[in-house]
């Protein structure tokens, strides 16, 4: 009875990598950075850049579907710190992504609206200046990219101040306003996201994983 299981794992796991172009794989056995027959990305991916003109290279880990990024993102450093979350909806930015500095420290919100680039047209939910409270349908030309929707946030990682911020409304620079200035340095907590990812990554060691294929 065990053997027969044992082949029967064995064959659903080779009809599983069947299905995939290539992919790599970890040590523990899963697949990262799978492509289908047509060349889309699927499932979990894991991208690497390398420095470049002077720009530091880093990481990101996060889902594919149909070639699009999806869901969160995450991005680290080269050596494996937490940097930033960004959140994907068909492939563009969407909702809220933060940004943190090496020590972990918060430094920028940004907010986006994704389009679905498979519309010439998409619909919006605006706030109505002239009433509290109250929102309005707009339709918008579809430009193929996420646009800037709501406020973003600048701060300050040594205080944990807002030290500017922007409001955005379809991608128009409503107003600008700047914080106060201020010399004083208090101890900033980390954000959850931060504090979460320090927890279950702790003596933790990366992941390593290879190429794998089923031919072309």
């Amino acid at each position: 009875m065990r053997s027969i299981l044992l082949v029967f794992l064995l064959v659903f796991s080779l009809s599983s990598f069947a299905q995939w172009k290539s992919y790599k794989l970890t040590s523990s056995g899963d697949t990262l950075n799978r492509v289908d027959k047509i060349n889309r990305k699927w499932g979990p991916w894991k991208l690497h850049y390398d420095q470049v003109r002077g720009e530091p290279g880093y990481e990101e880990e996060g889902w594919f579907e149909k070639d699009r990024k999806e869901g969160e993102w995450r991005l680290f450093t080269l050596m494996g710190d937490l940097v930033g979350i960004e959140y994907y909806k068909w492939g563009l930015k969407d909702s809220i992504c933060r940004y943190f500095t090496k020590d972990g420290a918060l430094r920028l919100e940004q907010s986006w609206r994704a389009l679905n680039p498979d519309k010439e047209y998409d619909t919006l939910e605006i706030e109505d200046p002239d009433k509290f409270n109250t929102y309005r349908t707009v339709v918008v030309k579809n430009e193929g990219a996420a646009i800037k929707h709501g406020i973003w946030k600048y701060y300050d990682p040594q205080t944990g101040r807002v030290i500017r911020s922007e409001l955005y409304t379809l991608g128009k620079l409503e107003e600008e306003a700047k914080a106060p200035v201020t010399t004083e340095k208090k101890p900033v907590a980390k954000p959850k996201e931060v504090i979460e990812f320090e927890k279950k990554n702790s003596g933790k060691k990366r992941v390593r994983y290879k190429d794998g294929s089923t031919g072309g």
